[in-house]
């Protein structure tokens, strides 16, 4: 018992002279260092300068009760974790003993107690609280560990989606030249579909760390469920051929309306119509389906099916399948690639926006099937039906670049300059800022990670220069919801995660 005696300290609160002075003499005959109060406001007083470990307090007391004396040292954050053990020969009822307890007492003594009794219950709360103590060091230490692994992802997602950039961008100069050898279209196509895949499993990645804590915003929109799959089974398509796999769709006529985040729901199906590409050998076909299901209460749904002739999952295995990092393929050789996180993405996207999802398979050989359900909205109004987006007006701008990492910055400003625009470019934010008041562009393309002069401190400064004489876009690595909140209200127009595809960019140049 050394080990809990040990430094501790215990503040005697009680107004009666002759019980305080027992109870201080038991205690510091037990090894305790002591500390009297015979007011409940010197009590208070104590335990802020002091902080005991253990407060001995009696309920009645001449100025304010012992139990608004607990109730005030737990409202307050410096003493909120100290002991207390009310003591009382008066108010001994039940109910009293309720009151105290319930009021924030961790015991509760009747006088007149043994001196065995007091030092017992005060050795159960000190052994309580350094319980609470270990624990709250150990929450703590999570935490801080927890902050470094995010720091050490934002970080990494950054590196890496840096030379993904790069590439990106020279692939999509080299698929538009005017001529291009057949062996040579093969091994851009090549390319530009692992770079992809590499994208996805960085995005991926941070996502599933984010949802994971919760982190993860919906912006949610009226939304067609069909236009989604369509987009997806666009994207998706080329990657199916290549492979040798029949892709086929059957969506229904009728619009599926539903609240979502388009890009959450693009990603849902993209993980699944990915998996099923991967787990599907040559010659075997997928399937997607699209119609109206009501959910068991009458409300109405929409059900996705994603069904392939793949190698299937066995029974074993199915009730884990959207657990993080399971896999279908466990053998060493791990031909089918992965994480083992898409289905964990799925499954919580999917229920955040209010739906489910279930895996179905007759076994090893035998394919699979995915089920998405999600709740639809009412039917659309002919406005909404009406609108028809404007076509976009490309013509030429004066653009300034700032991107450190060089590769990135040259595959860029060729882009740029292929599609006629007139580029400066800087690579770090002072010399960018420079070139901007010097120059006076339409646009400009600010990495964030810069040296010197980050990309916030750029678009802050050009703000105050510039005024809204110039349409800013971040184009980073750092993707997350506090960047992307960062760089609205550093000035930025637009938020871009690297790698960002040579369509989009000429798209979203466009619109702006």
């Amino acid at each position: 018992m050394a080990d809990i005696t040990l430094c501790a300290t215990i503040l005697n609160v009680n107004d009666d002279e002759a019980t305080r002075y027992l109870s201080t003499r038991t205690l510091t005959m037990a090894g305790y260092r002591v500390l009297e109060a015979a007011t409940g406001e010197e009590a208070l007083r104590l335990a802020e300068q002091e902080r005991p470990d253990v407060v001995v307090l009696d309920v009645k007391l001449p100025d304010i009760s012992g139990y608004e004396v607990c109730q005030r040292l737990r409202a307050r954050p410096e003493t909120a974790s100290i002991a207390v053990m009310h003591t009382s020969a008066t108010y001994v009822t039940p109910d009293k003993k309720v009151r105290g307890l319930e009021g924030g007492a961790d015991a509760y003594l009747t006088e007149p107690f043994e001196g065995e009794e007091l030092i017992a219950t005060v050795r159960s709360l000190l052994r309580m609280r350094r319980a609470e103590q270990e624990l709250r060091r150990r929450a703590e230490q999570l935490a801080e560990t927890d902050r470094r692994k995010d720091l050490f992802l934002a970080m990494l997602a950054h590196e890496l989606r840096n030379p993904l950039a790069a590439i990106t961008t020279a692939v999509g100069i080299l698929e538009r030249r005017a001529s291009v050898d057949p062996k040579d279209g093969r091994m851009i196509s090549i390319i530009q579909r692992q770079t992809n895949h590499l994208a996805r499993l960085v995005d991926d990645l941070l996502d599933v760390s984010r949802i994971t804590r919760g982190k993860v915003e919906l912006r949610r929109l009226r939304v067609d469920l069909r236009g989604v799959l369509e987009q997806v089974l666009t994207a998706l398509h080329p990657l199916a051929e290549s492979r040798h796999l029949k892709l086929e769709s059957h969506l229904p006529s009728v619009p599926l309306w539903v609240e979502g985040d388009t890009t959450r729901l693009e990603q849902v199906f993209t993980n699944l119509l990915d998996n099923a590409t991967k787990y599907t050998d040559a010659g075997g076909s997928i399937q997607v389906r699209a119609e109206l299901s009501a959910a068991e209460d009458g409300s109405p749904g929409a059900v996705v099916r994603v069904k392939d002739t793949g190698i299937g999952i066995r029974a074993d295995l199915l009730p884990a399948v959207f657990e993080l990092f399971s896999q279908a393929d466990e053998s060493l050789e791990r031909t089918r690639g992965g994480l083992g996180i898409g289905l964990t993405l799925v499954k919580n996207l999917v229920e955040m926006h209010g739906g489910r999802v279930e895996a179905h398979s007759d076994g090893p050989g035998r394919g699979s099937e995915f089920v998405v359900w999600l709740p639809l909205l009412p039917a659309a109004t002919v406005s909404e039906q009406e609108v028809v987006l404007p076509a976009l007006v490309k013509r030429r701008r004066h653009i300034l670049l700032v991107e450190d990492n060089v590769d990135a910055r040259q595959a860029l400003q060729d882009l740029l300059e292929t599609w006629g625009h007139r580029v400066e470019v800087a690579a770090d934010g002072l010399r960018g800022l420079e070139l901007a008041v010097q120059r006076t562009p339409e646009l400009a393309l600010v990495d964030i990670g810069l040296p010197g002069l980050d990309g916030y401190r750029v678009a802050e400064e050009l703000r105050a220069k510039m005024g809204r004489g110039i349409r800013l876009v971040a184009l980073t690595g750092y993707g997350g919801t506090d960047d992307q909140s960062r760089a609205r209200q550093a000035g930025f127009d637009l938020h871009l995660v690297k790698p960002v595809k040579p369509d989009e960019l000429s798209r979203l140049l466009s619109e702006l």
